[in-house]
């Protein structure tokens, strides 16, 4: 019988189509078409390794995964990159880890140049008296941040949407924790901030977008803020 995230047959190993659609994007698990946002785009390194293309530049060959971590174990699991990719081709069991990692630290990576831009705050005040405002376009919490903080600017956002009758809240998000932003971020690590308008601060929301996808199966969260990664 067939699922919503696996056919019940594959195609033939000879399908010149396995992976593809008429556009060149179909996930290799579900058979599912989707926009670049939708799909992760996956190579063969030249060691013959599995490696996620984030930007979708790498040269070569390239087949697709929906953004949904379980869906690249699946795809590993049932060796669907070799047939995809028409290759021998190695992919690696911890490659939906090598996955989240790549696209948390693509995420810390864009929220240093909104900073860099003035278009990234910390802080809790800072944050609470951003998100009154409307500046805010999403909120940060440490996953270890104390309830209080979090509680504080929750019922700021909660105000701000009652207020203004806005359709939704402002985003929350908690992907790390304050020990782990300052491996990755050093410095700029925070337990509370806020992301504002701008082209930089536009591009942190939609990294956060794709991690929280990638990490809960494209189900949003971010009313309460996603969940922690799988290990």
């Amino acid at each position: 019988m067939m699922t919503a995230h696996e056919p019940d047959a594959l195609p033939d190993e000879d399908d010149d189509l396995a992976g593809y659609d008429v556009n060149g994007r179909m996930c290799i698990v579900t058979r599912e078409s989707g926009s670049p946002e939708e799909l992760i785009r996956f190579v063969a390194a030249p060691d013959g390794t599995v490696v996620a293309d984030l930007k979708r530049e790498l040269p070569g060959r390239g087949c697709w995964v929906k953004i949904d971590r379980s869906l690249v174990d699946r795809a590993v699991a049932k060796k669907l990159f070799a047939r995809a990719l028409k290759s021998d081709v190695k992919a690696a069991d911890d490659l939906g880890a090598n996955v989240d990692r790549l696209l948390a630290a693509q995420l810390m990576q864009m929220m240093n140049m909104a900073r860099k831009a003035g278009q990234f705050i910390s802080g809790a005040s800072k944050v609470d008296a951003a998100v009154r405002s409307g500046a805010a376009l999403a909120v940060f919490h440490a996953t270890d941040a104390a309830d209080d903080g979090v509680r504080k600017i929750d019922q700021a956002r909660k105000a701000w949407h009652l207020g203004m009758e806005t359709e939704e809240e402002i985003p929350s998000y908690r992907f790390f924790s304050e020990s782990e932003m300052e491996g990755l971020m050093g410095q700029n690590a925070f337990i509370h901030a806020a992301v504002l308008a701008g082209q930089a601060g536009e591009g942190v929301v939609k990294r956060a977008k794709m991690l929280e996808r990638y990490r809960i199966g494209g189900q949003s969260r971010a009313a309460g803020g996603a969940g922690r990664q799988k290990q």
